[in-house]
This record gives structure tokens, sequence and C-alpha cells, in this order.
């Protein structure tokens, strides 16, 4: 993700804007909506629709009710109604496409929802910057108490409201924790009103953000918001190793990413025979060793014979089940085999692995052979 604010440094690498989630343009936050509609006039009889998303620290949201009619932005910084005070936020969406986003998340658009003050002074801006850079120190005397303390969580983010009136402390937690001693401690080292929010580990990692084994940034902290239950039954239906270490992902749990190819290929796997089907034969019993999905083949072998493999297409292996139901025994798998055998080039000759040579390289004609070897006498008569 980039902005307009990201540069590149002298030795060419990503300089970056460094605003750590309160981008003023909003193009290298987290979970970052287009306003497609931004260039759009509404029509002279309709008024503006007075709700805007504000952001918070780490892609939190919520919507405001802008009863002043402010006249706000995108990067608008903001003071907005909170519980107790009030907090800090950037404007991230506004207009028509608000409605649809409070449609898609089911939020009812009320009277009594929070309100936005007014915009932010350059006091408010002070307090909350001042509030921010103490997070980090105030994260990792929180865990050195917590350890002290000898309570089973992981205190993950802290959170200063923009007032700098109270402090929100995420942790995780396999068990239930009994925090009110915790409390007591935190509220006099650090001053402050405190409260605790249990969050799961999934939702930890999508609000600290990293990278995933595919290279690319995690899914949960870029644009997926809703986490559903992966098992480890998605991963045997695409034929992946059970391999918990490949199969996690940085919170833990199973890829989320395990889910997204799911259906096509038990879509795939209605037109395969079911792999503890054997197929009976005059030749003997054949049990089902390995199936590809992509090619549309599985390989069987014969009871004993395990070492030979026979690689049949699902429609012939239907065909011998179907025989088989009729209480008929198919002559043999080596009939049913692919006559026809496919030449297997590199249909990729330019990526690297997939060839010996790449597209710099150039094979060394003979001629050129053939010099070498003339200069490489040329030199030893000389030498000699």
């Amino acid at each position: 993700m980039g902005c307009t604010s990201c540069s590149t440094s002298k030795d060419g690498q990503p300089k970056g804007c460094k605003n750590n989630g309160t981008c003023g343009t909003d193009g290298c936050n987290k979970l970052t909506v287009f306003d497609w509609l931004a260039n759009m006039k509404l029509p002279a009889e309709q008024e503006a629709f007075d709700v805007v998303e504000v952001r918070f620290k780490n892609g939190r949201k919520d919507f405001f009710h802008n009863f002043e009619k402010l006249s706000l932005q995108v990067g608008d910084v903001v003071a907005t109604e909170a519980p107790s005070g009030h907090d800090i936020g950037l404007i991230s969406l506004t207009g028509e496409l608000v409605r649809i986003q409070m449609k898609k998340k089911k939020q009812k658009i009320e009277d009594t929802s929070p309100k936005i003050y007014r915009k932010a002074s350059q006091r408010d801006i002070d307090i909350w910057q001042k509030a921010r850079d103490r997070e980090e120190s105030v994260k990792v005397r929180a865990r050195q108490i917590a350890i002290r303390l000898n309570l089973k969580m992981k205190i993950s983010d802290v959170e200063f409201q923009g007032d700098a009136s109270k402090a929100i402390f995420y942790y995780t937690a396999e068990e239930r924790v009994d925090f009110r001693e915790l409390i007591k401690e935190f509220a006099h080292e650090f001053s402050t009103r405190i409260e605790m929010k249990q969050v799961g580990f999934r939702q930890e990692a999508a609000r600290l953000g990293g990278i995933g084994s595919c290279g690319r940034e995690l899914c949960c902290s870029t644009w997926l918001t809703d986490f559903r239950s992966v098992n480890t039954a998605a991963a045997r239906y695409q034929q992946l190793s059970l391999n918990p270490q490949k199969l996690a992902g940085q919170c833990g749990k199973l890829k989320c990413c395990l889910n997204y190819e799911l259906d096509t290929y038990l879509e795939a796997l209605k037109y395969f025979p079911s792999a503890d089907t054997k197929l009976e034969t005059e030749k003997g019993t054949a049990v089902c060793q390995k199936l590809d999905i992509f090619k549309g083949v599985l390989w069987y072998a014969y009871e004993g014979e395990w070492m030979n493999w026979f690689e049949i297409t699902a429609e012939k292996a239907n065909e011998i089940i179907e025989l088989n139901k009729q209480n008929k025994k198919a002559q043999s798998l080596e009939i049913y085999v692919n006559e026809i055998s496919v030449s297997r080039e590199a249909v990729y000759n330019n990526v690297v692995g997939q060839d010996s040579l790449t597209r710099f390289d150039k094979p060394k004609s003979s001629k050129k052979r053939s010099k070498n070897k003339k200069r490489r006498k040329r030199n030893s008569q000389k030498n000699g």
C-alpha cells in the first residue's frame, strides 16, 4: 500500500510517510475504502448525508453524526464524542458511500449515535500526539507488570484516548484472567483510567499487521473483515500436507486463505470417484494411491504391487466402478491407462528454475567451442 506522501530514499528503498496508520491521504492505511462517488454531484433536492466515517488507531473505525454541518474532507483531524471526554480521529470517508458502508455493516442511522464536536485544534493535536508517543513505552512497562504478577496473558497493544484521559489495553489469553490487581497497578503506574479489552488471536494479527508466507500483507489487516472458521478438512480437500507449521498463519491459527478456493475444489471433486473405492479387475483389486484435481487423473496400484502405479482419468475410473456395480470386472488397468503421451515441455521458459538457461544466457555454439580449443593449443605451444 502507498500514498502520495510516500517517496523513495536515496538508496532506492521505500521511504514511506511514516504516519503509522494515520496517513492524511488515507492511501496507506489498513482497510482503506476507495470513494468512487467522490467526483459525483448530488441532485439539487437531495441533502448531503450527515454521517461520516472516522478512523482511529490500527484500522478501528466508527460512524459519527455531523450535526454542526462542518465542511469535512478525507484526512481532516476531528474531535469526536467518547463515553467520557473526547477522542481524536481522522476522517476516512464522507458522502453517500458512508450510507452504503453502514448498510454493509448492518448499522442503523439513529440520532443517538455519537457526534463530531469540532475540527481538532492545535492544542488537541498536541495532546493526542504526546499520548500516542507514550504508547510504546507504556506497553513495555505493562508487559513487565503482567509478567511479575504471573498472569497468563499477552498485552499486544495500547491505545490512548485522544484527550489522554483513558488508556485501552488489548490483550489475548487462552483462559480467563483475573486482572483486578493488574488494573490497580496500571492506574498507579500510568495515572490514567484503565480499560482492558480481550481480543482473539486473529483480531490481534489484524491490528498489528505483518507479512504472510505468500510475501504479501496479511489479508486480515488489509481487506478481510469477517473471520470464518477454518478446519483441517479444507486442507485435505485441496491435497495439502497436514503440516501445522505450513498451514498456520501469523496468529497461530489455520490460514484464512484455505477457504478461498475450497468451493472450487469441492465442485471439481464431484466428478472424481471416492479415494476409498477399490477397482475390481480380472488381474486383481486396485487401490487409489493419489489423485490430481488439476489434471483430472488418479493413480491406482494392484494390491501387493504397490510400486507399479497406473495413471487413469476420472472418467475411466468411473467406468470401471459402473462395471463393478453390475457385478462385472474390468479386464485390467493397463487397458484404461492414457495412451496419448503428452510431451511435458516447460510452459514458462523464462521463469527462473523452469529452464536450465535463463533468457540472459545463450548456449555456446560448436564453432565457438572449436575456436576456444584452438586458442588453448596455441597458448600451450607458445608457453612450451
